[in-house]
């Protein structure tokens, strides 16, 4: 089993990163394979509803970033965590972007595999970025993984984020709640027990 894990920060060592390596402690820990992807410091383009991901495969158009690299791993992973700064009250633009043309472009990559968000901080916005990154999720069939608390870590720095123990804690929480559900599914899937058939898509149009 493996996770991938993703930085949205363009701060490649950063707070955000310090968060996704405690989480990625825990599941070392319980023997499940990770690797975290950073964004980097490059510009991300938004998805532009071109569509000609639905007619080549599910490969984005945009082939000057690592969108279609890290749907490629999406496609052999089996659970996400999504990590992000919060600057102004939200998450970081590249990543929703990111995320944006990823769900968009292959969704059934990442369809039923476990997902968690995580957002550092230096003081507050962070349940409105976690909102944010969730909802990727939840318009596609992913359990979302929690902790004992909101997944979040404050700090300036990475030396301060390591100073927040009950963030931290919650990281870890985060990493062994995450192997947990993993290891559930994968004990359903042998016993039998398959991913549900999804019904074909209703669209309702509120224009009369």
């Amino acid at each position: 089993m493996k996770v991938l894990l993703i930085n949205g920060s363009a701060n490649v060592r950063g707070c955000t990163y310090t968060a996704l390596c405690e989480v990625e402690k825990e599941l070392k820990n319980e023997n499940i394979e990770t690797e975290i992807i950073s964004l980097g410091n490059k510009p991300i383009r938004d998805c532009m509803g071109c569509k000609v991901c639905r007619s080549n495969g599910g490969k984005c158009v945009f082939e000057d970033d690592i969108i279609n690299e890290i749907v490629e791993k999406a496609k052999t992973a089996d659970g996400f965590v999504f990590g992000s700064p919060i600057y102004y009250a939200h998450s970081s633009g590249r990543l929703l972007s990111a995320m944006d043309r990823m769900f968009y472009s292959n969704s059934s990559a990442f369809r039923f595999k476990p997902a968690a968000a995580v957002v550092s901080a230096r003081r507050a916005g962070t349940t409105s970025g976690l909102e944010q990154i969730i909802k990727h999720f939840t318009i596609n069939c992913m359990p979302v993984v929690s902790s004992n608390y909101w997944n979040m870590v404050h700090g300036n720095t990475p030396e301060e984020v390591l100073q927040d123990k009950e963030g931290l804690q919650i990281m870890r929480i985060l990493g062994k709640n995450m192997a947990w559900l993993l290891k559930c599914i994968d004990k359903g899937k042998q016993l039998g027990i398959q991913t549900p058939n999804i019904e074909e898509k209703i669209h309702t149009n509120f224009i009369r």
